[in-house]
């Protein structure tokens, strides 16, 4: 399956139906006056979230979706049928954007979201609509009004509470692989990860955490260079972030260096989410020298350094036990903030 993340699509509501002119023509009811219906209204767009969608591959090569016309009043006071609604299926993580505004029109995260992006026109008045004492017979009618349009840019950022950041071939693929079900493709060269990867990992509560691998980082990423420009939106939902050097690197605290600023120039305060730093690869380095790499690390980082083989499973245990920890802490903190402003908002009586 093709992962696809940004789409741009055109939207069209549609049209209500057009009111009539019509009259009474019964045995024994010699003036009986207007009876022309009114117009249906038009269907509406709508953008719904479902579970099973994890790509915008839909929209690769459909770009107008139209939604039916309401139908025209009919005689004897009838109305037109209303337009069926339109539904456009997307992953949870979906952000909708006006493409010529660049407003948020909306931000699906949740099961069966649902948000209209272009209304159905009103349908017309017909002319029993117009009877009056003074115009016992009029003759005329509205017609219906014309649907929304609009042109919406689709952007998937995915739903992960951690985000695995680092350079190229710094071993992101080989840990998610190593801690989740999740298999992509590994190799020894860089630029072996195209797209971001997602995998479950397991509490020992058997609750699960999703991790996302983001491809790609290099720097200049946050101006278009490498494939950091196209998934680093992919990172702005998560909690926490895992940052991975390859310790077996010519110069690992320069590669440490590039990475944050990359996260600092790309903005969306990603450079002050909480971050954890694990060195990758100590299984090719001696125990000495692995020592003294941890050492300047944490000269560098306020909190501790994590020295693991993602291929050899060395030193995952305690690494994960601190991401549960923090996660844990800020989810707490979370909770403790929405109650003190529950208590601080005044309760509305009505």
């Amino acid at each position: 399956m093709q992962f696809i993340d940004q789409a741009e699509v055109e939207v069209i509501a549609g049209d209500g139906g057009d009111g009539i002119v019509a009259f009474r023509r019964e045995k024994y009811v010699p003036a009986g006056g207007p009876a022309g219906g009114n117009g249906g209204p038009g269907g509406s767009v709508y953008v719904r979230t479902v579970e099973q969608l994890q790509t915008l591959l839909d929209f690769r090569y459909a770009h107008r979706f139209k939604a039916e016309n309401g139908q025209r009043g009919g005689r004897k006071n009838m109305t037109g049928a209303t337009g069926p609604d339109l539904y456009l299926e997307v992953p949870r993580g979906t952000a909708i954007y006006d493409a010529h505004t660049d407003e948020l029109l909306g931000d699906l995260v949740t099961e069966g979201q649902v948000l209209c992006v272009a209304q159905g026109g009103k349908g017309g008045l017909g002319n029993r609509h117009f009877l009056s004492n003074r115009n016992r017979a009029p003759e005329h009618a509205l017609p219906g009004l014309p649907g929304e349009e609009r042109r919406l840019r689709l952007e998937l950022k995915l739903l992960a509470e951690v985000g695995i950041v680092g350079l190229p071939n710094a071993g992101k693929s080989t840990l998610i692989a190593a801690l989740s079900a999740a298999r992509p493709k590994i190799a020894d060269y860089p630029f072996t990860t195209l797209i971001p990867n997602l995998g479950v990992v397991r509490r020992p509560s058997g609750d699960g955490t999703v991790f996302a691998d983001i491809p790609g980082l290099i720097e200049g990423a946050h101006q278009g260079l490498g494939l950091g420009h196209e998934f680093l939106r992919h990172i702005e939902r998560t909690r926490l972030l895992l940052h991975l050097v390859d310790a077996t690197a010519e110069h690992p605290t320069e590669n440490f260096h590039t990475i944050q600023a990359e996260l600092a120039a790309y903005g969306h305060d990603l450079i002050d989410r909480p971050q954890v730093l694990a060195l990758n690869k100590i299984d090719a380095l001696t125990p000495e020298a692995v020592t003294e790499l941890t050492q300047q690390f944490a000269d560098l980082v306020p909190g501790p350094v994590y020295a693991i083989s993602a291929v050899a499973g060395m030193g995952t245990a305690p690494l994960l036990q601190h991401i549960w920890d923090l996660l844990d802490r800020a989810a707490a903190e979370a909770a403790i903030a929405l109650a003190e402003q529950t208590l601080a908002d005044p309760v509305q009586e009505t």
